[in-house]
């Protein structure tokens, strides 16, 4: 007796479309500490200002709606759809020859899809066997491949030539498109529509900051984006910043208020009147 659940082998159509992303990835050019390469500015503009549209015409509205949930609901598509994204994350770990990792989402794997009703309940968070965060994105930066020029791309957001190729080959590589032939992808697509429109609500004071609340929305993602991925792959942040130091990376405890002209050796409890008169007394002296 055959079980119905069962995983079919990878199509030779997305073998070929990883092959076709890792010869595009080879083309990424890298990047130079505090610059942004940004040559697509126009058109990346173009789909930021539509992304603006879509989210406050649906997206914000339908998160909002989405957020009036029960939490057990929104907290169990979440963690389904997150249980899903660890089987390639666990090949991105053994890509990097990230052993440990390899084995914590492995884990964190067996245990949530047994204990955890196929990922619904966080047994494993509750065990504190945390996900090790990766993707194809990060393998190519391991591998040496450049981030490339920056990208708004529908759907994904800001992101990179570099980090678009990789998230494109793990939505490919998902396993719930292939288990039983993909006649549970539907499943998939609600976890992650789900886990995004999640996102989008608990973070909504901090996204409304960014795209409605800046001069320029478009600046603000593209450099908030590269610094904090730069930073989580562990490379130097820097950018051309009045706040940064020598070495140019920008001080993160520096006052943006501050005056750069200000004499960084002076009392600041010094009182103005008082060293208006002690100059105005050694001007006397000095006469």
């Amino acid at each position: 007796m055959t079980s119905k659940f069962c995983l079919k082998p990878i199509p030779t159509r997305a073998i070929a479309l990883l092959s076709g992303a890792l010869l595009l990835s080879a083309c990424a050019s890298p990047e130079k500490t505090g610059e942004i390469y940004d040559p697509y500015e126009t058109e990346n503009r173009a789909r930021h200002e539509a992304a603006k549209r879509a989210d406050q015409k649906y997206v914000e509205p339908i998160a909002q709606d989405y957020g009036e949930w029960p939490a057990p609901i929104r907290d169990g598509v979440t963690n389904f759809s997150r249980n899903l994204s660890l089987a390639p994350m666990i090949v991105n770990n053994l890509l990097q020859a990230d052993i440990k990792g390899a084995g914590q989402n492995t884990a964190r794997l067996l245990v949530n899809s047994t204990l955890g009703i196929a990922g619904l309940i966080d047994i494993a968070g509750d065990m504190e066997i945390y996900e090790d965060t990766t993707g194809f994105g990060d393998t190519l930066a391991v591998w040496g491949v450049g981030e490339g020029a920056y990208m708004e791309t529908p759907l994904i957001g800001p992101s990179t030539e570099r980090d678009t190729v990789g998230s494109v080959v793990d939505l490919a590589t998902n396993p719930i498109w292939y288990i039983s032939g993909g006649s549970y992808a539907a499943l998939g697509v609600i976890g992650i529509v789900g886990e995004k429109l999640d996102e989008r609500q608990k973070y909504a004071t901090t996204i409304d900051a960014v795209l409605y609340g800046s001069a320029d929305s478009y600046a603000q993602a593209r450099q908030i984006y590269l610094q904090n991925r730069r930073f989580n792959l562990g490379q130097e942040v820097a950018f051309e910043s009045p706040d940064c130091d020598e070495g140019g990376v920008a001080d993160p405890y520096a006052d943006p208020y501050a005056d750069p002209y200000a004499d960084p050796y002076a009392d600041p409890y010094a009182e103005p009147e008082a060293s208006t008169d002690q100059n105005s007394c050694n001007s006397e002296e000095i006469q």
